[in-house]
């Protein structure tokens, strides 16, 4: 099943461009339409019921796509954002399992994220309520944005849809091939799709660290550690990670400096 989409950006080249290259590489997407500001967005929304936006996330001065989508009553669509933002950013999107395209737009970036938006949407229809953390993952994106900083919340996705968490709960994160096993206070744990790779560079590094190319630790989750027999960090739940030995040094600088 295809998606319906809406194009929404202030620069009608722009608009025009993104519709391009979706004809060329997304045959999955139909554009039903295309808005050029808030108003008129939200009144093609509201009448077109698309499955999916392309939202421009500077829409002349940056707010204006967030307060768009805080605006909605009806809100069972996905967000595709379009920005030329970078660096600290980047880290903000990640952070909230955010779907977005860099310009100049990609191809192989829009397809990619096409597909995610796809799969999300097949298990957004058999659990509906997975919408609501969705956009609350967006109003944290927003949040973080504005702070340029990072997050003290994280949304990651699992089986079963979309999680947003406190960062103060994970334990430690490992690495499951190119993918993530999170631990959290409680005993739970979540596998989300992002490297440890990303988490390190979501993270933040004041708060957690690499001890090793398979393990991020919480830092006030650590009890202690141990260099009489290798190199150990022991957590406080009574897990026993190994620290590389390339990483020592540094990890006991900021041992250190707690």
């Amino acid at each position: 099943m295809g998606l319906r989409a809406l194009i929404i950006d202030d620069e009608e080249l722009a608009r025009k461009n993104l519709e391009m290259i979706l004809e060329d590489n997304c045959k999955n997407v139909e554009v039903i339409g295309e808005a050029g500001g808030v108003i008129e967005a939200k009144e093609k929304i509201e009448k077109l019921n698309p499955d999916l936006i392309f939202l421009d996330i500077r829409m002349p001065r940056g707010a204006e796509g967030f307060d768009l989508l805080e605006s909605l009553e009806k809100r069972d669509f996905f967000v595709i954002f379009v920005t030329a933002f970078k660096d600290y950013a980047m880290k903000a999107f990640n952070a909230n399992a955010v779907h977005y395209v860099l310009k100049p737009i990609d191809a192989d970036e829009l397809i990619n994220a096409v597909q995610k938006v796809e799969e999300s949407k097949a298990l957004f229809q058999q659990l509906p309520d997975n919408y609501n953390t969705y956009f609350d993952s967006i109003q944290n994106l927003s949040t973080n944005l504005q702070q340029k900083g990072y997050g003290k919340k994280i949304a990651i996705s699992h089986t079963k849809g979309i999680k947003l968490i406190e960062t103060k709960n994970i334990v430690n994160l490992e690495a499951s091939g190119n993918c993530t096993m999170l631990h959290f206070t409680d005993g739970k744990r979540y596998l989300d799709t992002r490297t440890l790779k990303v988490y390190e560079s979501i993270l933040n590094p004041d708060e957690f660290y690499r001890i090793h190319k398979s393990h991020i630790i919480n830092l006030d989750a650590l009890k202690e550690y141990l260099n009489d027999d290798g190199h150990m960090a022991i957590l406080k739940n009574g897990t026993v990670l190994p620290v590389a030995r390339n990483r020592v040094s540094t990890f006991v600088k900021t041992l250190k400096h707690l």
